[in-house]
């Protein structure tokens, strides 16, 4: 054990005795463990720390509430856990790793990985690709168990269960969690598998996390997922609250329904049930036959940009935002940069909505496919746009999408509707003008009103500049330079 993961051990240890005994009184003493833990990379974590800090020293600060709740209600092995694996081995120890391994061989290292178990579903929602797939398409548990083997080789001690519907195999998904008890797991679920028994087996690992999709009420989410599925998601949450059991929802936000899953009444709700977070993705058009008119519009885009910020401020929750949040991690996180996609047919996807690949993890590594050619177009092209709040290279800048798969020579993964990159971008290309404008806007404003504009790392990309360097390169392919 070398110094560094030696230090975090002792932190962990004294960590989980401070949240087992009075951890209200202790919680001054975790930030000290925090801050001994991260010295020398102050400028990174000090921030964050000192937020806690602050947060925790004002009592009229929801977040207050939010820290009492975590500490002293969520069920202890699941808390001791997600401070442990998450917080401190992959968090702090791991990503420092990452970054190291990352400059070692000259690629991108991720910190977490989405992988599907299954491409088998018991909803087919509207415009979701997965209820076109076949339901034959299975990784073995040896399978699931070799990447996470691998990933922890890596640093990465955090895997995403996506399809599909990863609970349709629950046992294998529990399975790994015992076998692997120094990393996290979580599953995106449509809710409607969750059970006593099955809550038993989570507070039994204390390192698995529900993620619970919903649309926002009743009408909107029967509307996507079917008749009766919003009743079965609730039921579950409510199960899971019973249990003490830590979960959070995600919300696919579309042009007819932004306004309900953002709104005062709908996180309430969702505080309410228990939910600890929410994790927003905006529609994609993905798939042949999906309905385009489900993407929303530039203002129900910005009107969700600012609502976000607006629910962290004031609510006991953390929500958070998969596009419109780019601006603090500096653009796109897909193809390995943050994270990666393997679906259920082992093809090694550089982010779930972007179905081509080059590599499957049934002929290679995890390493060999983090250094391969579509996955290296994404290492060398990011950021994709200085404006880190058009980060996407499909949903903002399509052509981005378009080169790297042919550059790349990457294929098509969708196993019933293969869909042509250029037909897939062509749809993003008018709705990436428009938020183009409104997102320039807003980042000016984000700029202007920058109160560490000196340090700030997102201020000093120009994205006129940057622009010009991707369009060298891309001349630079086309002639095999």
């Amino acid at each position: 054990m070398n110094l560094k993961n030696a230090v975090a051990s002792t932190v962990a240890k004294k960590t989980v005795h401070y949240l087992q005994h009075d951890p209200i009184e202790n919680f001054p003493k975790i930030i000290r463990l925090g801050n001994k833990l991260t010295a020398g990379r102050q400028a990174f974590y000090g921030g964050v720390l000192n937020n806690f800090q602050a947060m925790w020293d004002d009592e009229k600060s929801p977040w207050r509430d939010y820290f009492i709740k975590y500490l002293t209600w969520l069920d202890p092995n699941e808390r001791d856990k997600f401070v442990t694996n998450f917080l401190i081995k992959d968090s702090v120890v791991g990503f420092g790793e990452q970054e190291k391994l990352s400059e070692k061989y000259g690629c991108n290292i991720p910190w977490a990985i989405l992988i599907d178990p299954t491409s088998a579903c018991n909803l087919k929602c509207t415009g979701c690709w997965a209820a076109e797939y076949s339901k034959q398409s299975n990784l073995s548990y040896d399978e699931l168990d070799g990447v996470v083997k691998q990933g922890c080789d890596l640093s990465c001690y955090f895997y995403i269960f996506s399809g599909g519907e990863p609970l349709i195999r629950k046992d294998d998904i529990i399975k790994l969690c015992a076998a692997h008890q120094d990393c996290i797991f979580a599953a995106f679920t449509n809710g409607t598998l969750i059970d006593g028994q099955f809550c038993e087996e989570i507070k039994r690992v204390g390192n698995f996390f529900p993620i619970l999709s919903i649309e926002g009420f009743e009408e909107a989410t029967d509307m996507r997922r079917g008749e009766g599925t919003f009743k079965k998601v609730v039921a579950a949450m409510d199960l899971l609250k019973q249990n003490h059991l830590a979960f959070g929802f995600s919300c696919c936000y579309h042009s007819q329904n932004v306004d309900d899953v953002a709104s005062d009444e709908f996180i309430d709700f969702m505080i309410e049930k228990g939910a600890w977070f929410g994790w927003y993705f905006t529609f994609m058009p993905v798939g042949t036959g999906s309905p385009v008119e489900l993407m929303v519009n530039p203002d129900q885009r910005a009107y969700m940009y600012k609502r976000v910020r607006e629910i962290r401020e004031r609510k006991p929750i953390f929500v958070l935002d998969f596009w419109n949040d780019g601006e603090f991690v500096e653009g796109c996180i897909a193809g390995g940069r943050r994270y990666f996609h393997i679906n259920s047919n082992g093809d090694a996807e550089p982010c779930a909505f972007i179905h081509y690949a080059t590599e499957n993890i049934r002929q290679t590594s995890l390493l060999n496919i983090l250094r391969s050619p579509l996955f290296m177009q994404y290492h060398d092209g990011q950021p994709f746009n200085g404006n880190h709040l058009r980060p996407c290279p499909l949903l903002d800048n399509p052509n981005r999408l378009s080169e790297m798969v042919k550059v790349s020579g990457a294929h098509s993964t969708q196993p019933v509707d293969s869909e042509d990159v250029d037909e897939l971008t062509a749809k993003c290309a008018e709705p990436s003008k428009k938020w183009a404008e409104t997102a320039d806007a807003l980042w000016e404003e984000h700029c202007k009103d920058c109160l560490n504009h000196a340090h700030c790392k997102t201020c000093t990309f120009d994205a006129n500049e940057i622009a010009k360097e991707n369009e060298k390169r891309i001349e630079k392919e086309k002639v095999g330079v």
